[in-house]
């Protein structure tokens, strides 16, 4: 990792490890709770727990890192997280999860700003940026298929009825983590700002909303498969719980062999390009799964193979797109910029988490694929004028 203090790559990496598991059990949440007579449709709002926090919290994270440093704002995240982990297991009723996953959002909302407010302020190429954000961002797909694949095993064991204390292995990463940043050095940046709200003027021209759209479908994209992905294997193509997780982990695997491709050989493509291609590459396999879930229902187990092959190509766009315009931001409006992708990212992962509720609430999950397909089909449009319509060429 080509930053100016190397010996920070590992708690950067092992911070994004740490918030890839506490975000993305949300796949493993929905399906232990559905089993306790926990509607659909009360799940699909559990998700706005942790991201309408996200969306709130970002925009006075700013004005709190600015005053506690970076440095203490990511281990005051990382303790948050690794305590309240730590006491999930011992607590039985349903609200402590809205509670757990709106404590997770706030947290994530401060060491996301922190992690890229570093990244960006240690490099100034784009690429080299991108190859970074790629590698730093590949330690969040190696979370989701760690999560996935342990309490998979843990829940198909014959301690299955203890899978939360499964979360206990993420607190004493947490703690491990804070351990890393307290001893690394780490260059704070210069400006304090001691306004409650950051300027956001800057932040309304073409350029920005176009990306600020492209990233919401992108995550929108992405949370369709790494919060639903499990219940969708497990009712409508009627696997056991530890086959959906670990089938939906490796879409995760695929994500972080993506991500790892990308970091290694982004130099020697446009970053356009390669962006566009990976989408027309997800859109041939989601035509190709829809067709087979329409005219071969005889044989859905396929789709089981097919859809983390996607994460190979899906993977890619966020940080690509992300560094793309990260690199233009001058170093001083960086963690206000985060700021506002971590909103647009937690309203979009709410939404997505409310509408897809409503397929599985109403069992027409044959339209899972096409679901997916349509907001597929909306960011290649908007990329498309992105790219044609800004300098970021």
């Amino acid at each position: 990792m080509s930053v100016k203090q190397p010996n920070i790559s590992l708690p950067l990496k092992l911070t994004f490890l740490v918030f890839s598991m506490v975000l993305n059990c949300m796949g493993i949440v929905i399906l232990q709770l559905s089993e306790q007579n926990i509607t659909y449709d009360k799940l699909g709002f559990l998700e706005s727990f942790k991201d309408i926090p996200i969306a709130i919290f970002s925009l006075f994270a700013v004005n709190f890192i600015s005053r506690f440093g970076t440095k203490k704002s990511l281990i005051f995240a990382l303790m948050l997280v690794g305590t309240c982990s730590l006491f999930l297991p011992f607590v039985e009723v349903f609200w402590f999860f809205k509670l757990w996953f709106a404590i997770i959002g706030t947290c994530f909302a401060i060491g996301k700003i922190c992690v890229y407010g570093i990244i960006r302020n240690n490099m100034t190429e784009e690429k080299s940026l991108a190859k970074t954000m790629n590698s730093v961002e590949a330690s969040f797909m190696i979370g989701i298929f760690v999560v996935n694949t342990g309490f998979g095993w843990l829940i198909s064991s014959q301690f299955g009825e203890y899978w939360k204390f499964g979360f206990m292995s993420i607190s004493l990463i947490s703690f491990f983590t804070v351990f890393l940043f307290i001893k690394a050095k780490i260059a704070e940046p210069e400006n304090k700002s001691n306004k409650i709200l950051p300027d956001l003027s800057e932040f309304g021209k073409l350029p920005f909303i176009l990306f600020f759209a492209v990233s919401f479908f992108i995550i929108f994209i992405e949370q369709s498969f790494n919060s639903w992905l499990p219940a969708f294997y497990k009712d409508h193509l009627k696997v056991n719980s530890f086959f959906a997780l670990q089938a939906s982990s490796f879409l995760a695997l695929f994500s972080f062999t993506g991500r790892a491709i990308t970091s290694k050989i982004i130099h020697k493509f446009s970053l356009s390009r390669y962006f566009m291609m990976c989408l027309f590459m997800i859109i041939f396999l989601l035509v190709v799964i829809s067709i087979i879930q329409f005219n071969f229902t005889e044989h859905p187990k396929v789709l089981l193979f097919l859809f983390p092959v996607i994460g190979l190509f899906l993977s890619p766009l966020y940080p690509v797109i992300n560094s793309k315009m990260i690199a233009k931001i001058d170093k001083d409006k960086i963690n206000t910029f985060t700021s506002l992708i971590v909103i647009v990212s937690s309203v979009s992962s709410s939404l997505n988490s409310m509408t897809i509720s409503l397929l599985f609430k109403n069992q027409i999950l044959t339209y899972y694929s096409l679901y997916i397909l349509g907001a597929v089909i909306i960011v290649s449009v908007l990329a498309y004028f992105y790219f044609k319509n800004n300098a970021f060429k």
